[in-house]
């Protein structure tokens, strides 16, 4: 199903981001990136297409024309990383049409990318998770309808560090209950087998003996109509979880990934098995969480020391 509107004006510009779209999906993107990309596209086409006429081809889009768009994106006073994935999503549809022939060069490459501010994420204490997570086992008394699943979700994403397109994407065979281990596959198709505490085993246990799936549906976390349970579902559940226990709506499924790395690096795990833990194909991604550590380190020793 495409992600662009339905009553777009058939046009080239148009057409190429269908195509490019329909490619994405085949190689089995996440949905949130499918939809990243579909909404981006989307804005992109409606600002080369003037009122009343169709947008100008692929190929009527030079680096002129990229940089006035470009400049429009910057006069919003859009956040760096908004520009930055904007942009990206560009980059890779004018990449795709040269691949397929309908570009000669990709005029997206020689606009600059915007900085990113060097923020670190929002990491909560053991102490937080733990109370988050243990309060999610009460969930009857907040009326969920899936408490259990809940509370293995809740468990998995802290207890294995697992991102939510890697927790949904889950199936039965990918579990191995006994010895504690789950195969995940991770970006580019890359997998790797992560193990996972008693806690989450036992919360998968009884999970799993009152899973409901409707025919010929593996997938380990189910909605509730039997069928995968979708990375939105997942990023709404937290919501609601961390909302209404932790009095923090902006908390989502990746604080539990920072939570796991950085508490794994403040108990002393090295950073080149934290990075093999997250599935970090660089381990300058997995050094930011140095970072975090130090930042709490700093603060402890503020509060604590006389000569502070």
């Amino acid at each position: 199903m495409s992600d662009i509107a339905p009553d777009a004006s058939p046009c080239e510009l148009a057409a190429a981001i269908e195509r490019f779209l329909a490619a994405r999906k085949r190689e089995n993107v996440s949905p949130h990136t499918l939809r990243a990309y579909g909404g981006d596209l989307r804005d992109f086409l409606a600002y080369f297409t003037p009122p009343g006429a169709a947008p100008p081809p692929p190929a009527g889009i030079g680096v002129l024309e990229l940089r006035e768009w470009l400049g429009s994106l910057y006069r919003q006073d859009l956040e760096a990383g908004t520009l930055r994935r904007k942009l990206a999503a560009v980059r890779s549809f004018f990449q795709f049409l040269v691949r397929e022939g309908t570009l000669s060069v990709n005029a997206a490459r020689q606009l600059r990318t915007p900085k990113a501010p060097k923020k670190l994420p929002a990491v909560m204490t053991a102490e937080q998770t733990n109370m988050l997570i243990d309060r999610v086992s009460d969930a009857a008394r907040l009326h969920r309808p899936f408490p259990l699943r809940d509370l293995a979700l809740f468990e998995l994403l802290y207890g294995a560090g697992l991102r939510v397109s890697e927790l949904v994407a889950l199936d039965l065979a990918d579990l191995d209950l006994a010895g504690r281990w789950v195969r995940v596959s991770g970006k580019g198709r890359k997998q790797r087998q992560v193990p996972f505490g008693g806690k989450a085993a036992d919360a998968l246990h009884r999970y799993l003996a009152e899973r409901k799936p409707a025919e010929g549906v593996d997938a380990v976390f189910l909605n509730h109509r039997g069928r995968r349970l979708s990375d939105r579902s997942v990023r709404s559940i937290v919501k609601f979880y961390s909302t209404h226990i932790a009095g923090d709506s902006g908390l989502h499924p990746h604080s539990l990934r920072h939570a796991f790395a950085t508490h794994l690096l403040g108990d002393g795990a090295d950073l080149r098995s934290i990075q093999e833990l997250l599935g970090h194909a660089r381990l300058s991604t997995t050094q930011r969480y140095t970072q975090v550590s130090l930042e709490g380190l700093m603060a402890v020793y503020d509060k604590a020391h006389p000569k502070a």
